[in-house]
């Protein structure tokens, strides 16, 4: 027999609730050019204490570019942890002390992509690893965009120097998600959900300033 459908669930009711435990005890056991590892000692209360070690991360904007013909600019870069050039939307780290979440997605964007963009929106945010990392990323829907000029370019280096970009049309994107061809995590977010707002007609997105999840 199948089991009726259980009562649907509102986004009211489905929500995280942000709730920190006591941190009895905090060192930094590893220091990185990036980012570092803490150990914290974390009071549960009644199931006693443990020890967590995780990713110090200061987390990261990623930018969903949307150009008049319904295509995203994408940029192939080489990420040596998984020993592969991964297609991905232009992102970058919260290093920029004091900037605000928009400033830094229009940074990347110019940086990465060589674009400007005239209209933001919030589209997703998400945590990439919350079992062993702080890293919090919120993906931004940029439209109305426009080129930089030549002159007025970023000189990209390191892992950036020989990256390519290009436009691709949202359907391939899916298209290359379903079959396992891409897995960059900002790119099946991100691409998850720029679909969805479509099919919102956009209804769904967010302002641009909206509260983020890592508060």
């Amino acid at each position: 027999m199948i089991d009726p459908p259980s009562a649907p669930i509102h986004v009211g009711l489905l929500a995280d609730v942000r709730s920190p435990r006591n941190v009895s005890g905090s060192q930094t056991v590893f220091k990185g050019r990036v980012w570092n590892v803490d150990s914290d000692t974390v009071d549960l209360g009644r199931e006693g204490t443990v020890t967590r070690d995780y990713v110090a991360h200061p987390g990261a904007v990623a930018i969903m570019a949307l150009n008049d013909a319904g295509q995203i600019y994408l940029v192939r870069q080489y990420r040596h942890p998984v020993r592969s050039e991964l297609w991905e939307p232009p992102a970058g780290l919260l290093d920029v002390k004091g900037e605000a979440l928009q400033a830094a997605a229009a940074r990347e964007l110019y940086e990465e992509a060589d674009l400007r963009a005239a209209t933001w929106h919030t589209l997703v945010d998400f945590y990439t690893t919350p079992g062993g990392s702080a890293e919090a990323i919120r993906i931004f829907l940029a439209r109305d965009v426009t080129e930089v000029p030549s002159g007025e370019r970023h000189v990209r280096e390191d892992e950036e120097a020989d990256m390519v970009g290009n436009w691709v049309v949202l359907d391939e994107v899916l298209a290359a998600i379903s079959a396992g061809a891409v897995a960059c995590p900002t790119l099946l977010v991100g691409g998850f959900a720029l679909d969805a707002a479509r099919r919102a007609q956009w209804t769904t997105l967010r302002p641009a300033d909206s509260p983020w999840i890592r508060s």
